[in-house]
C-alpha cells in the first residue's frame, strides 16, 4: 500500500496516470469542526486488475503540492472517475477552483442505468464487480497519523473497486446512448455556483414557518452574519448559533444584550463578544430595512391550482416511464415537480433536457387529454386518445 508524500512522487504518478484513459479518484476528509472541509487522504488509481496502479496521496504532509494532481484534473484526454462527487468536487475547488475534466460520476450514471436512486459504492461492487467492502474504517479520524493497515486498505478499496464499476458503467452507457444524460447532471457538479455559499443568500436554506416579510427581513440578516463569521474563521455555522435560535432571535428581535440574554435556545457563546454584537447588530439591520428591499417568500407554488386527480396520474406514469426505461424515477421528477405540472406549470426540471424524452412529452400530452393510462397485468400502458 504505497503512500505519496512528496511532490516530486506525485508528479511522477500523475504523469503515469495521464497515459491511461481514465483514473479513478476519492477522498477522506472531516468536516464536523470546520466549515470547510479538512482534506485528510486521496486515493488514487488507474486501470488495471490488481493494486499496483493504486496509491494513497498524504495531503497533511508538510511541504507536499497537489498542484501535479490538479494538473491531471486540467487534461481533457483522462477521464476523472468519483462516486458521490459533489463533497469532493467542493474539496478542490475551494483549494484551487478547478474542476476534473472531463468528469464521470458513478453514482449519477448508476441511477441513469436504472440501478435505483443514490445508490451506494457498497450495493455497486457488490452488483457489479461481485466484491464486498469492509466499511469498519469508514467513520476513522482520518487526520490523526499514522494511519492503521485497516483504514489504507479500507481507502484504496474505494478506487481498485471503482475501476470494474466505472467501466461497467460506462459500457451501459454507450450501449444505450445515454451518455448525454450524465453529462446534463455533471453540468450541476461542474458550476461554482454550487458550492459556494453567499452571505446574503444563506436565508434561504433557513426553515421558518411565517412568511411575514419582516420577519425574513431579519432572519436574512441573522443568516448573513453568521454565514460570514462561520467562513471568516473556518468553523461550522451551527458553532455560531443554530437555526432554531436564529428563528427566536428572528421572532424576538432582541435590541440589547439584556434582552439577548433571555433567548432560549442560543448558545453561551453567543451571548457574549463578537457574535453577541454580531446578532445585535443584524437584528437592527433588519428592522431598519426599508418595505422595497425585504425578502419576498416565494408565493408561486401556494397560486398553483392543483388537480389532485391529475397528479395521481402523473405519479402512475412516471412509475409506468422510469420502469420502462430503467432510470430512477427522483432523477426525472420530484413530487412538486408533478404537482406543478398537474396545475400547468410547463418551466420544470422534468420538463427539459433528456428528461423531456423519457416523461415531459408524454406527461403534458396526460395533462391535455392526448393520452390515456391503462393496467394490463402488472403493467400500466400509455394508450393514445
Amino acid at each position: 500500500m504505497r503512500t505519496i508524500t512528496t511532490t516530486q512522487e506525485l508528479a511522477e504518478y500523475c504523469g503515469q496516470a495521464a497515459n491511461h484513459p481514465y483514473i479513478t479518484v476519492d477522498t477522506e476528509f472531516l468536516r464536523e469542526r470546520t466549515y470547510y472541509s479538512k482534506l485528510c487522504l486521496i486515493q488514487l488509481a488507474m486501470p488495471g486488475t490488481d493494486d499496483s496502479g493504486a496509491v494513497l496521496v498524504d495531503p497533511l504532509v508538510e511541504g507536499l503540492s497537489l498542484e501535479p494532481l490538479y494538473e491531471l484534473f486540467r487534461n481533457t484526454s483522462v477521464v476523472k472517475v468519483f462516486h458521490a462527487a459533489r463533497q469532493d468536487l467542493e474539496i478542490f475547488y475551494v483549494d484551487a477552483q478547478v474542476f476534473p475534466e472531463p468528469l464521470f460520476d458513478t453514482q449519477v450514471a448508476a441511477m441513469v442505468c436504472g440501478f435505483g436512486e443514490q445508490v451506494g459504492y457498497e450495493t455497486l461492487v457488490r452488483k457489479i464487480a461481485r466484491e464486498g467492502v469492509d466499511k469498519t474504517s469508514r467513520f476513522t479520524d482520518w487526520s490523526r497519523r499514522p494511519l492503521t493497515d485497516a483504514q489504507k486498505t479500507y481507502a484504496l478499496a474505494d478506487v481498485t473497486h471503482l475501476r470494474q464499476v466505472y467501466e461497467f458503467l460506462a459500457a451501459k452507457l454507450e450501449e444505450t446512448g445515454r451518455h448525454k444524460w450524465v453529462e446534463e447532471e455533471l453540468e450541476v457538479l461542474t458550476n461554482p455556483d454550487t458550492y459556494i455559499t453567499e452571505p446574503r443568500d444563506a436565508w434561504k436554506r433557513i426553515k421558518t414557518r411565517t412568511s411575514s416579510a419582516r420577519f425574513l427581513g431579519i432572519v436574512r440578516e441573522l443568516a448573513a452574519f453568521r454565514e460570514a463569521f462561520a467562513q471568516e474563521r473556518n468553523i461550522p455555522r451551527n458553532r455560531v448559533y443554530k437555526d432554531d435560535a436564529m428563528v427566536e432571535l428572528a421572532s424576538n428581535k432582541p435590541k440589547n444584550h439584556e434582552e439577548l440574554g433571555r433567548a432560549r435556545l442560543l448558545l453561551r457563546e453567543a451571548r457574549k463578544g463578537e457574535i453577541a454584537d454580531g446578532i445585535l447588530k443584524a437584528v437592527a439591520a433588519g428592522l431598519a430595512c426599508s418595505n422595497d428591499d425585504l425578502p419576498q417568500p416565494d408565493r408561486s407554488r401556494e397560486k398553483l391550482q392543483v388537480n389532485p386527480a391529475l397528479a395521481d396520474l402523473l405519479r402512475v406514469l412516471l412509475k409506468a416511464k422510469t420502469e420502462s426505461a430503467s432510470v430512477a424515477a427522483k432523477l426525472i421528477a420530484s413530487a412538486a415537480d408533478l404537482d406543478a405540472i398537474a396545475a400547468g406549470a410547463r418551466d420544470v426540471q422534468a420538463m427539459r433536457g433528456w428528461r423531456l424524452e423519457v416523461f415531459g412529452n408524454d406527461a403534458k400530452a396526460l395533462c391535455e387529454g392526448k393520452i390515456a393510462l391503462t393496467a394490463i397485468g402488472n403493467d400500466v400502458k400509455v394508450v393514445r386518445v
